[in-house]
């Protein structure tokens, strides 16, 4: 198991690797990923891709899916070199996994996602509000990769 996401939120099977794994008939969210120093650092994996599906079967696993030639061009067709990584999120609706995907998207900044989204947020997105006596304003950092103040 694999923990991803913010604060490592979600449990990840594998990593496995991904020229020997058969793509279970379910729902979840997948990364695909590598390990870019093998010798320095044997158990770092980095992220090249995140997706969801409905069904994991019918997404062209191993090497079929629409952004294979990516994910191979980045271990320079070493096969044996890409592992996979899932999360069935269980009872998650479609737009759960969107969303998971989405957030680890943000998070690791995956080289073969041609969309990226960015972890901050922005006033015009809540709005301006005011809430007399019951609550203060807003304490946190408005950068999650910042941290919070002391």
């Amino acid at each position: 198991m694999i923990r991803l996401g913010s604060l490592a939120g979600y449990p990840f099977e594998g990593p496995r690797v991904l020229a020997g794994w058969t793509a279970p008939a379910k729902a979840g969210v997948f990364a695909i990923a590598y390990r870019p120093d093998v010798v320095a650092k044997p158990e770092q994996y980095g992220v090249l891709y995140v997706g969801h599906s409905d069904d994991l079967s019918v997404e062209g696993f191993p090497f079929n899916h629409p952004i294979a030639s990516c994910w191979l061009k980045r271990v320079e067709g070493k096969r044996f070199e890409l592992y996979i990584c899932t999360y069935e999120a269980p009872g998650a609706q479609a737009s759960h996994r969107q969303q998971i995907t989405r957030e680890l998207i943000a998070a690791y900044r995956p080289g073969c996602n041609p969309d990226q989204y960015d972890q901050a947020w922005k006033d015009h997105w809540i709005g301006e509000y005011q809430t007399p006596g019951t609550t203060g304003p807003l304490t946190t950092n408005r950068d999650p990769s910042a941290g919070n103040p002391g």
